[in-house]
């Protein structure tokens, strides 16, 4: 046998017993006299010891006794073992789809499993009986082992999680001081840990970037889980906000490594299935460095129906200047589109933020709804205002889409509706005022918080009506926009295909702003005016959206150009 090579042992399988007779046994006369005896039939069904029971268990029971040093079984077994014709030892197992019935019966007939050839037509499940010898072993061996496994529970003990008050702060905003949204974030997880109930099931995860999170106060406060302890003096023991290791720390501190993050997020997201204890993991990172580098993980947590929240810090194309290609993220959200229970929400301000998570943990682990949250924050600061007092203001937020602050111009002919998200929201805001105040244009602006929310409802409303005609019903982002007059322009730190996917809902022709192709390591001025997503373009485009309708003159647009300093030959971001 060791003078066989692989691709001969395929052929002594698919062959049969004369070519195995011919080409194996028969290459040494003492060989061929052990198997005289046997027919061609009986020589193709000898067994290889990875096929045969008891040479695999008298294998694994000389390994476990063995002491004073590692063992190994080295196996010896067939492709595709007992499929016959149909696969054995061949190289098309992995596309095997089907048998057909006469091999459907030769696999029957190899392992002696109880079906009428009556019955082999309708391909049935056998099971064994409860009180067989074969069930009786299987189950007693499971109990020896501790019981079934996997196991996993459909629910768990609900939690009631914080309301109110934890999150007002947030819904007044910050009085004029500029904060980033990242800042926020770490503001609610810190008050998030604090909280008497829930407080020692959060889970804070970060691979390696918690100081350029502003988390390093919660060293202090909760501590780096390390199962040893402290085993040295940090380098920054002399500040107050040192890296404080100890068995009872509840961050993770991960170093540099999304995968083993992310699977610390599924583990601590499925403790409620695994364990009955609702642990509530935050993951925090750069968030190009998430579902573009572990977004298989990311599939597969959902697939296990983890829960938690994705945080993607320093996010967007243009908000984290200076560092370059590597950190400028543009296609996070889209990368979340195909994740079935994957929300996915770009808040702009704090208070979006804070319902955005008391929603969150009030779906997660109250409800018990089997859904995990994806949300990005940046680190530019600006001022946080405050919270709208509307009432639709809060579904719109969880929802997708809310009017965030309408033209202080009443009888302006000229309309427009900006829809903007993140930090760009703020650069909407800017180009809602140069087109009231050079141009007369009445524009609103709209804070789109999830296009995910929006198209996914889009895409449910469309079934509906597609299955009911008769009861149609309009997506959200309709029904929103509903009334709005003007032309549309969506602009947001992401590529164009986000806002794109909810163009055909909008009422009205929808002009798209995003940062598609690479970036560059440059300021966000720079940056904003590379990727044309500035409030000048914004502005622009509204006016460009006008004069295709044809409500402004051509030497009004082609003058607007120079008065917004817009130079039409620079490179395209797209190819450049």
């Amino acid at each position: 046998m060791g003078e066989v090579v692989d691709g001969e042992y395929q052929n002594y399988v698919v062959r049969g017993g004369a070519y195995l007779r011919k080409h194996f046994w028969g290459k040494y006369p003492k060989l061929l006299k052990l198997v005289e005896h046997l027919s061609d039939e009986q020589l193709a069904k000898l067994r290889l010891g990875g096929h045969d029971p008891e040479k695999v268990y008298a294998a694994y029971h000389a390994a476990v006794n063995h002491k004073g040093a590692p063992t190994v079984i080295l196996a010896r077994t067939v492709k595709g073992y007992g499929m016959g014709e149909a696969g054995e030892g061949k190289n098309i197992t992995h596309q095997q789809k089907k048998l057909n019935e006469q091999e459907l019966r030769h696999f029957r007939s190899r392992f002696g499993i109880p079906i009428s050839d009556e019955q082999i037509d309708e391909i049935p499940f056998y099971k064994p009986a409860p009180d067989s010898i074969e069930m009786q072993y299987l189950i007693e061996r499971r109990k020896a082992l501790g019981g079934f496994i996997p196991t996993r529970r459909t629910s768990s003990s609900a939690v009631v999680t914080p309301k109110g008050d934890l999150f007002k702060e947030f819904s007044e905003g910050t009085k004029g001081r500029e904060v980033s949204t990242t800042m926020v974030f770490t503001r609610i997880l810190t008050k998030l840990l604090r909280d008497p109930k829930i407080g020692k099931l959060i889970v804070p995860i970060v691979p390696d970037e918690a100081r350029t999170f502003g988390m390093e106060a919660l060293f202090r406060q909760v501590g780096i889980y390390s199962h040893v302890g402290q085993l040295y003096e940090p380098v920054d023991s002399e500040n107050l906000l040192y890296y404080k290791e100890a068995k009872n720390g509840q961050i993770f501190e991960e170093g540099i490594t999304e995968a083993g993050s992310m699977s610390s997020f599924i583990v601590a997201g499925t403790a409620y299935a695994n364990h009955n204890i609702n642990t509530i993991p935050f993951f925090v990172f750069y968030s190009m460095f998430g579902l573009q580098r572990v977004g298989d993980l990311v599939w597969a947590g959902a697939d296990m129906q983890t829960r938690g929240f994705l945080i993607g810090g320093t996010a967007g194309r243009t908000t984290l200047a200076g560092e370059g290609l590597q950190h400028q993220d543009g296609n996070s959200h889209l990368l979340a589109y195909p994740v079935p229970n994957l929300k996915a929400y770009d808040p702009a301000y704090a208070y979006e933020l804070a319902v955005i998570i008391e929603d969150g943990l009030e779906r997660m682990y109250e409800k018990q709804e089997k859904i995990f949250y994806y949300i990005t924050v940046m680190n530019e600061n600006y001022a946080q205002p405050e919270m709208p007092k509307r009432k639709d203001v809060r579904e719109g937020i969880l929802r997708g889409i809310y009017r965030f602050n309408s033209s202080p111009l009443k009888n302006s002919k000229l309309k427009a509706q900006l829809l903007g998200s993140g930090a760009i929201l703020n650069q909407a805001l800017q180009a809602q005022k140069i087109l009231a105040e050079k141009y007369g244009v009445a524009a609103d602006v709209w804070s789109v918080t999830s296009y995910k929310e929006l198209h996914r409802d889009a895409l449910i409303t469309e079934r509906q009506n597609f299955l009911h005609p008769h009861k149609k019903q309009e997506p959200y982002v309709t029904r929103a926009l509903k009334n709005s007059k003007g032309v549309f322009v969506a602009v947001s730190d992401y590529v164009r295909a986000l806002p794109e996917s909810i163009a055909r809902w909008i009422p009205g022709q929808l002009f798209t702003l995003g940062t598609d192709g690479f970036g560059r390591s440059d300021g966000r001025r720079h940056l904003r005016d590379f990727f044309e997503v500035d409030e000048r373009y914004i502005a622009y485009a509204a006016l460009y959206m006008l004069w295709k309708e044809g409500q402004l003159k051509t030497d009004v647009l082609q003058k607007a150009i120079g008065e917004l300093g817009i130079d039409p030959e620079k490179p395209n971001p797209m190819i450049s």
